[in-house]
């Protein structure tokens, strides 16, 4: 399958596609697609206990503006802004886990809740407007250079993707998570602590979106209350296409990977040849759309809670 949809894409291209395979460009998509990645590998964890987390792209910007506030305001030194702002989506994780594992809130209605609020929250510190003192080269440095011609900042991404791929993969908790997602009750008829495996869940991937944030202000060199926001859909649109790539209607962080990549450079390769601003945002609905209903198709109708 992955290899099919990777075939129809490159067909796709322009035949004077220099441009698209050049070192340059192939660094760009690399380096934009860092943080969505990160974000994507977020929304990983919930989705494996069978939960959507609407939250991620509200926690991602929400500590993108913690970490500015830190070094521009609080003064504090880059690692302790960088630990402010994981243990801040962390928070945010646990406070979702609770609502949703303890108190047996709806998960639509807890996270999607939870990202309006703390929406409405950075819009009203920041006025809208942007961070940009005091963020220091360093870090900005991580968004924007390369070492050894990757950029700095998808190779971070990668190492993120790569502890997050063993932890689900290699781990009792990882079991557990697939074990939950799968069948709740049973899991918990053989032993599984089904409300701590959930609410941990939800914590992890606080504090993944904590680091996702981190990248974001890294890459941008600012802060604002829309950072972030945007990345929930195309996010969810790369872990929803990974449930048909390795196995059928498992997310995974592998599957993940391969479909950031794909439904970047399709759009790259589509705004190469001209294509208006609005292609992105319709190509990843048409692709969230197209995942869901043959993943509902190949599983005779069967959905994930």
């Amino acid at each position: 399958m992955v290899l099919l949809l990777v075939i129809v894409t490159f067909a796709m291209l322009p035949e004077s596609g220099a441009a698209f395979r050049s070192p340059e460009n192939i660094r760009a998509v690399l380096a934009n697609q860092a943080v969505g990645l990160t974000v994507a590998i977020a929304l990983l964890f919930p989705m494996a206990a069978g939960y959507f987390d609407f939250s991620v792209g509200a926690v991602t910007a929400t500590c993108s503006v913690v970490a500015a506030t830190s070094l521009s305001k609080g003064g504090f030194p880059l690692p302790l802004a960088v630990l402010a702002a994981i243990i801040v989506g962390a928070a945010v994780g646990l406070f979702l886990g609770v609502l949703v594992a303890v108190l047996d809130m709806n998960a639509f209605i807890a996270t999607l809740g939870t990202a309006t609020l703390l929406g409405g929250l950075i819009f009203a510190y920041t006025g809208g407007l942007q961070i940009t003192s005091g963020i220091p080269a360093s870090l900005t440095e991580l968004g924007s250079l390369s070492v050894l011609g990757v950029p700095r900042i998808a190779v971070l991404a990668t190492l993120i993707a790569a502890v997050c791929w063993f932890v689900m993969g290699h781990t009792p908790f990882g079991r557990q998570l697939f074990a939950i997602g799968s069948n709740a009750r049973a899991a918990a008829l053989v032993g599984v602590r089904v409300i701590r495996v959930r609410l941990l869940s939800f914590a992890v991937s606080g504090t993944v979106a904590g680091i996702a944030g981190v990248l974001l202000l890294a890459r941008q060199g600012a802060a604002t209350s829309d950072n972030g926001m945007t990345m929930l859909f195309p996010a969810l649109t790369a872990v929803l296409l990974s449930t048909i790539m390795l196995e059928l209607g498992r997310p995974s962080v592998a599957g993940t990977v391969v479909a950031i990549l794909l439904v970047a450079v399709s759009v790259s390769g589509l705004t190469l040849l001209g294509a208006p601003a609005w292609v992105g945002p319709v190509f990843d609905g048409a692709a969230l759309l197209a995942a869901v209903s043959f993943t509902r198709l190949a599983t005779g109708g069967s959905s994930r809670s």
